[in-house]
């Protein structure tokens, strides 16, 4: 497609925002549009060797589909896995998989993923969506006058060997960006470009996306939010060196209109966030996995994210009362779609993809908002939860009292995480407590002691979660323990265990004591 020259770029993206205005204003269609990517899905996994393996056909019913397809994680697709990495066509999707990705492995060992042709769309569909979202927000599509940078690294795309005559065409590496930049759009908006977004080391790509963007005209930034804090305290330096306007993102970039984050909770870090982006300048929130773009911001904070119901993904959503991580065969029946959730429920997340997932076990755990139109939000993930005690504390449970707390109290988050810490019973009981690692930001009017801070968090994660309540009131869960570390640990840590970088993130909790452990040898802390 032909660059178009910049002001016929901008009245396109502007054509583009109002038609999907009156796209989203025609009320709820999420349901006749799943149905419609469930059929075209099916068309597609009929043909293949996990279709015919299932019984999958064409024109099978959603209930046809239900009971007969089971539900899958990563691992239970391995042997299919590795007949695409031979060569082999029509595994998980018709043809041949021209190229393989690998995800950051937040959780645990980075995994392989096949990429298609068709996921390659889903990703460029879906992030127009959310592009033009902040833009019916905004009232214009003044985001598009400038440059997008992403501080994300790029999911780099390499191609596989396949088993292809000599006159073949050799497959072609390229990456997927979280800048939601969409392919229409790279040339006119894609920053600091491939060279640069693929960089390793996170203090010499910070130099070099700055070098390259400081006096650029930067309308979008996107990242995980504590990455945006790091790259935005350099950013200031190196203007402030030059003489520049530096108090702000805003001013070192004056038509800077977009902070679009994802990844992790915005809240510990939103009056860091807020007060280094500078006025006027408006957050945007998606949820994008390297499995798929699944929602984004389309309301005001709080009212959830909307689900990208039809850019070629077909969603389910299982009770996560009714999820066990073996993934029995009877668990595939009990899964619902679009048209059968309901709001304050939590739900793990199934996806069916065109990059051949079927019935896929994403991990996610998401709670409905709203359902016309449907708006959720991300509760955690399944092996991110505190359950040793069944009390059932998820990510957001905690997150969100930590950040209460320290607000009330203008206390500044920078990083924290949680684990279960076990005591002996006499009767064999499981009884313990919580144990909280934080950091904090120096320099607050009010310094908390350890034991002040985990007097507020009991009661605020009490008041938040239910389960938490019933076990530390009738069962074996005893008041939580905080160790407040000195700065920089966190830091520290993340850089010995090589996440130090852009698309790193910390996991906030686990039901073990693995991270716990390794805080343990190395801690230096104030528990009063």
């Amino acid at each position: 497609m032909p660059v178009l020259p910049k002001p016929l770029f901008v009245l396109r993206t502007s054509w583009q925002t109002a038609r999907m205005a009156r796209r989203l204003q025609r009320g709820n269609t999420a349901v006749a549009a799943q149905q419609q990517t469930l059929r075209r899905l099916l068309e597609k996994f009929a043909v293949t060797v996990y279709g015919r393996d299932l019984g999958i056909h064409s024109g099978m019913t959603y209930a046809e589909f239900r009971g007969r397809v089971p539900l899958r994680d990563h691992a239970q697709l391995t042997p299919y896995f590795d007949r695409i990495r031979r060569g082999d066509a029509d595994i998980l999707w018709p043809g041949e998989c021209r190229w393989q990705a690998q995800t950051a492995g937040t959780t645990g060992i980075p995994k392989w993923l096949p990429v298609t042709p068709e996921s390659l769309a889903h990703f460029d569909e879906a992030e127009t969506a959310a592009l033009m979202y902040h833009s019916i927000r905004a009232g214009h599509a003044g985001v598009f006058r400038g440059r997008h940078l992403s501080l994300e690294r790029s999911l780099a795309l390499t191609p596989l060997k396949l088993r292809r005559s000599s006159n073949s065409t050799p497959p072609i590496a390229t990456a997927v960006t979280v800048a939601l930049t969409p392919k229409w759009g790279a040339t006119q908006l894609a920053e600091p470009g491939t060279a640069i977004s693929e960089m390793t080391d996170w203090p010499t790509k910070i130099g070099a996306i700055i070098e390259r963007t400081l006096r650029l005209d930067i309308t979008l930034i996107s990242g995980l939010p504590n990455w945006l804090l790091v790259f935005a305290e350099q950013l200031q330096k190196r203007a402030a060196n030059e003489k520049l306007p530096a108090e702000t993102l805003k001013a070192v970039w004056p038509k800077l209109e977009c902070l679009m984050h994802y990844g992790i909770p915005v809240g510990p870090f939103y009056d860091q966030l807020r007060r280094a982006a500078g006025p006027g300048v408006v957050f945007h929130e998606i949820y994008s996995t390297a499995e798929a773009l699944i929602a984004a911001q389309d309301a005001e904070p709080g009212s959830g994210l909307r689900l990208i119901e039809d850019a070629g993904v077909f969603y389910e959503f299982l009770p996560l009362e009714e999820y066990h991580e073996s993934l029995p065969l009877s668990l595939g029946a009990k899964a619902l779609s679009m048209d059968q959730v309901r709001t304050g429920e939590d739900y793990v997340l199934v996806l069916t993809t065109p990059a051949g997932l079927c019935r896929y076990i994403l991990g996610d755990v998401i709670r409905f908002i709203s359902i016309e139109p449907p708006r959720l939000i991300l509760i955690g993930r399944t092996d991110l939860r505190l359950n040793s005690f069944e009390e059932n504390v998820t990510e957001k449970d905690l997150t969100d009292s930590l950040t209460a707390v320290c607000q009330r109290h203008n206390w500044t988050i920078t990083n924290f995480h949680v684990a279960p810490l076990f005591s002996s019973s006499l009767i064999g009981q499981s009884r313990g407590r919580h144990e909280w690692w934080i950091e904090l930001q120096p320099g607050t009017a009010e310094t908390p002691t350890g034991p002040i801070l985990a007097a507020k968090l009991d009661g605020e994660l009490q008041n938040r979660s239910a389960g938490y309540a019933v076990k530390r009131q009738r069962g074996p869960i005893e008041p939580p323990v905080v160790r407040l570390v000195i700065p920089g640990f966190f830091a520290h840590w993340m850089r010995h265990q090589g996440k130090w970088g852009g698309h790193e993130k910390m996991p906030r909790c686990r039901g073990d004591r693995t991270i716990a452990a390794e805080f343990s040898a190395i801690a230096c802390f104030n528990a009063d």
